[in-house]
């Protein structure tokens, strides 16, 4: 089955979609858009040059129209994507800047909308947000789409892929993915994107396996090469031996009656051995993955981000608009609880409406409530907006990266006065919503209990609170090693945070990565904290993990933990006390 002259090669990246698939490669070409040449346009011939690039974004605009009118009917609920997209053919930054690049240099349209696009993805990656930094990728995946158009190159026509193959790229956009037929493409793999990006989102609903951020695949595999998708492990194995072909089929088919279990079981509720029943809920970015927490068994929302409806558009969402999205999801999820977590970007441009000013270190910046309590004339309508949805379920308020009490105070204020606002309209809303802050700083940790006075619940962000603990740029790789949530130094800040929530009689979730990762439970419920948010698709593992568990024996394990005095001896001593049952139950160990 393998080329016999070729040797065994392992390719590393992202893991995008779990699972794993084997078969033959097919590339999918982009000839001649990304090599583009400049050439200069006479007076005469200007208007000529932006006529011939709006038809090019008119060419690009119809395409996709006619891809969102041919979504499979599994991909419905991120047609809400596209239509995104649609609105990015005519963004300021793209297609105002272009124009405007053509006029004042006198250069081609495809010069012009290259140099455009450099300038977008420096601006965009230069961001500490991983959530920010994914969204260029809209961008590329646009421009990209118009560039085809340009040039005359080919377009790609995922549909009409006859063979059963893993599709190979430089990169896909959604519009692409969302193409993808089931019965053919068993996987796919690109040398860009990563974990965030919309396409990524796409392949976990359809429940593909996916690795993207390669770098090189597209020149080191040909077609019809055997290659094997990891997307678990975020792995890819070009031209397998024949006993790593034995041993990755042993484990797809091991994976996907694991898999088909323990999604059956995720219907019934995360009750411990000894009886006490935990919440697992989802973290959902976009209104369409609700879908994907009532599939994975989901006991609510736990973390409703809300940035997309801020960043997919060249102006500023109208109150309705947010209230009729956030509407959709309450009431489809109702009465399980929806937390919706207000506005939570840095100002660092990344919005075309929020500044003209730009941060040299947007995480340490104006983002957050910072950004919303300077910013009223965003914050008050989305207040409104989520004020007016409540009546339709059970919502929750919650404010990010709250690092001082007075934060708490002004935000409360704000939303009194939105209150008030619907009030004196006559407009229905919740007058008793429950409003909590997310607790990701240290300073949060340190004054946990004077904010508790103010607030219904805390909201535990690891993500951001092992960061900004442990002095680590997540997205550097020359550090990332030190990103450690079982630093023993989180583990004693969780502690504190949950031995406040306890003593003052508030509520506690944990809404961050650190929740979805099977060798954190029994830690987290020694802990005490039993209300976790995650990934839809990590919730039936937490789950299966859960009813392994015993709470009177994990609080008698954290006595332990709590005297290690290094994250390695932590993570030694959870594999030595839970080692079989996390095993047994699923955990990879990856």
């Amino acid at each position: 089955m393998t080329n016999t002259n070729e040797m065994e090669l392992h390719l590393r990246g992202i893991t995008a979609s779990p699972g794993i698939c084997i078969g033959k490669a097919y590339l999918v070409g982009r000839e001649g858009v990304d090599v583009v040449d400049k050439y200069f346009i006479s007076e005469d011939n200007l208007q000529n040059e932006i006529k011939r690039f709006k038809a090019a974004v008119k060419n690009a605009k119809d395409n996709l129209s006619e891809i969102i009118e041919a979504t499979p009917e599994e991909l419905r609920e991120h047609a809400h994507i596209l239509e995104t997209h649609k609105v990015l053919y005519k963004d300021k930054m793209l297609y105002g800047k272009t124009i405007e690049t053509i006029t004042k240099e006198r250069v081609n349209a495809e010069w012009a909308l290259k140099k455009v696009v450099s300038n977008v993805k420096a601006m965009f990656r230069n961001m500490t947000d991983s959530y920010l930094q994914g969204r260029v990728d809209d961008i590329i995946h646009v421009s990209g789409s118009i560039m085809q158009y340009l040039v005359g190159a080919k377009v790609v026509d995922i549909a009409a892929i006859d063979k059963r193959v893993i599709l190979v790229a430089v990169d896909l956009s959604p519009a692409e993915t969302s193409q993808i037929q089931l019965e053919k493409i068993k996987g796919f793999i690109t040398d860009h994107g990563g974990k965030t990006s919309h396409t990524g989102i796409i392949a976990r609903s359809l429940e593909i396996p996916a690795v993207l951020g390669l770098d090189n695949a597209t020149r080191i595999i040909k077609n019809d090469d055997i290659i094997i998708v990891d997307g678990t492990a975020g792995i890819v194995i070009v031209n397998p031996t024949e006993q790593t072909l034995i041993q990755f089929e042993e484990q797809k088919a091991g994976y996907e009656e694991y898999k088909a279990v323990i999604t059956r079981e995720s219907y019934i509720p995360a009750e411990t051995l000894d009886g006490i029943r935990l919440q697992v809920l989802g973290n959902i970015e976009l209104p369409e993955e609700v879908v994907s927490v009532i599939d994975y068994g989901g006991d609510g929302i736990g973390l409703y981000r809300t940035e997309f409806q801020y960043l997919s558009r060249p102006d500023i969402p109208t109150e309705h608009e947010l209230f009729d999205k956030y509407k959709d999801v309450i009431e489809v999820m109702a009465p399980k609880p929806v937390t919706i977590r207000t506005l939570d970007i840095s100002a660092d441009k990344a919005v075309p409406y929020a500044t003209d000013s730009t941060e040299k270190n947007p995480a340490l910046g104006l983002r957050g409530i910072r950004y919303c309590l300077q910013r009223q004339d965003i914050f008050k309508p989305q207040l409104r907006a989520i004020l007016r949805a409540s009546v339709f379920g059970n919502v929750r308020i919650m404010f990010p990266m709250i690092s001082c009490y007075d934060e708490v105070l002004h935000a409360k204020r704000i939303l009194r006065e939105a209150a008030d606002s619907l009030d004196k309209e006559g407009l229905d809303f919740n007058k008793n919503i429950k409003m909590g802050i997310m607790i990701e700083t240290p300073s949060a940790v340190i004054m946990a209990d004077v904010m508790a006075r103010d607030v219904d619940f805390f909201s535990l962000g690891t993500n951001d609170l092992v960061q900004y603990s442990l002095a680590v740029d997540r997205v550097n790789k020359k550090v990332a090693h030190l990103y450690q949530p079982l630093n023993p130094a989180i583990i004693r800040m969780i502690k504190h945070v949950a031995d406040v929530a306890k003593d003052k009689g508030v509520d506690l979730f944990m809404c961050g990565e650190m929740a979805g990762d099977p060798v954190n439970i029994p830690i987290l419920l020694g802990l005490g904290i039993e209300k976790l948010s995650m990934n839809p698709q990590s919730i039936p593992v937490v789950k299966n993990i859960i009813k392994s568990l015993d709470v009177k024996n994990a609080r008698m394990f954290i006595k332990k933990v709590l005297k290690e005095t290094t994250d390695t001896g932590v993570t030694e001593l959870v594999m030595t006390t839970y080692g079989n049952i996390l095993f047994e139950t699923g955990y990879t160990g990856i």
